[in-house]
Formats: C-alpha cells, sequence, structure tokens
C-alpha cells in the first residue's frame, strides 16, 4: 500500500470508531443517569515499541509508516449528571458521583446503575426494564410498608473497575472491586428526582461533526492519491510501448 494512503486509511478507522462512541453518546442524551464514554489516542509506534519490549522487531516501514495516531481505549466520563427534581416518589437521585443502585438483572446478576427511575411492580420496587431494585442482603424491595426507601442498596464502585452492560447498567470488570457497601443511605439518596444524562448535546454534535470532517478529509486524500497512482501508471503504460 502507498506510504501516504496506509495512515490516511488508519485515520478513517480511527474516525470510524469516534463517529460510532459519539453517536451513542448523542442517542443517551435524555437517558436517565446515563454516563458518556470517552476515548484515548496513542501513536501506533508506542505499539510497536512495546511490541519490540516483548520479542517482536518491527520494520523499517512500520516504524516510518505508523504514526497517525490510533483510538487507544474508552473510558467512561464519571462526571455527575444534573438532579432534576421529578416529584415522584418512586424516583431516586444518588448524591455521590460514584455510588450505584444494585440490580438483579433477568439473568439472575448483580449489576448496577445510576438510573433512579424506579416502579411498582406487583409491590416490588423494580428499574424501567422490571427489574429487581435490591437491598444490602441482595433481596427484591417490597413496596407495602412505609420506610421501603432505606432498604435501597447503595455501593461505592469506582468507575475504573467497571464497564458498561445493557440496559444502561454497569458490571464488575473481571478483577474488579466493590469499594465499600454502605451500611445505611441516609445522606445518600434524593427522592422524587432523576440524575440526567452527564451528555453535552452542543459539544457532542460538534464533536460528532468534527469526526465526519476529518473521516471525509482523509476519504478524499486517499481518493486523490488513488487518481495520481492511476496517471502515472497509465503514463508509464504509455512510455513503454
Amino acid at each position: 500500500m502507498n506510504q501516504g494512503t496506509y495512515p490516511l486509511a488508519a485515520s478513517m478507522i480511527n474516525q470510524i470508531n469516534r463517529i460510532d462512541m459519539i453517536s451513542n453518546n448523542l442517542a443517551n442524551t435524555n437517558t436517565h443517569g446515563f454516563k458518556q464514554e470517552d476515548s484515548t489516542e496513542g501513536s501506533f509506534n508506542y505499539y510497536l515499541q512495546r511490541a519490540q519490549m516483548e520479542g517482536f522487531t518491527p520494520t523499517k516501514i512500520n516504524e516510518v509508516t505508523n504514526t497517525i495516531p490510533k483510538m487507544d481505549s474508552k473510558f467512561i466520563n464519571s462526571e455527575q449528571g444534573v438532579i432534576m427534581p421529578t416529584g415522584n416518589a418512586l424516583d431516586f437521585a444518588l448524591s455521590d458521583s460514584n455510588t450505584f443502585f444494585k440490580i438483579q438483572d433477568s439473568s439472575g446478576d448483580i449489576v448496577y446503575t445510576r438510573d433512579g427511575a424506579f416502579k411498582n411492580l406487583n409491590g416490588f420496587l423494580v428499574d424501567s426494564n422490571g427489574q429487581f431494585i435490591l437491598s444490602n442482603d441482595n433481596e427484591p424491595i417490597e413496596l407495602g410498608e412505609d420506610g421501603f426507601e432505606n432498604q435501597i442498596s447503595v455501593t461505592r464502585i469506582d468507575f475504573e473497575e467497571l464497564e458498561k452492560y445493557k440496559d444502561n447498567n454497569f458490571k464488575l470488570k473481571e478483577n474488579g472491586q466493590i469499594t465499600e457497601q454502605l451500611e445505611n443511605n441516609d445522606s445518600q439518596l434524593v427522592q422524587g428526582a432523576i440524575e440526567k444524562s452527564n451528555v453535552n448535546s452542543v459539544s457532542t454534535m460538534v464533536a460528532l461533526i468534527d469526526a465526519h470532517r476529518r473521516f471525509e478529509q482523509a476519504q478524499k486524500a486517499v481518493k486523490t492519491i488513488d487518481e495520481l497512482n492511476g496517471n502515472l501508471i497509465e503514463k508509464i503504460g504509455n512510455n513503454t510501448k
């Protein structure tokens, strides 16, 4: 592949990944408790150097052409969203940005969420998907008596220990650790309120437009190089006749 084409193609892949991530953030602007994803970038040569330390010897062409920044990894933006009053007694927001509600998902596993838009399902407190909200004893919470809110489990976990999961939930990474299981939630819950998404729709839309523009620029450059190569091949072919 032409040395100019390779980094341009790598840049296009990078922007496609950015577009996917930013589009998902934008689609969840109105999702309660949603945390946007951001990314970090690194030079491909960084990975070549790391591979070399592990016994892989990169070729000269690798070192020369692979200088375009690549998307290194995604991370969760833990910034707290705006807490919006609703007046609904079954709505809850968390006052601490590193705390979570505990939920039993459809497969029976325990997962975590910041979305406190709860409902009453057959006398039990559930999330918007009908999954049980759990107590500190990992038991579903009944709504038949006063004080049900005191039973809602609040767990403190560092976001670095979590990964995103289905239904706007999080789950512990393979070696993830819970920081603290709080004994009571007195100062942690804001009843009658909901935490909004922490996605800023304006800046996210600007980032999406930027990613599309960068992709199109790289695409046009690849097309230009391809046309120049075609013209060169045609001239060489004519001169050899």
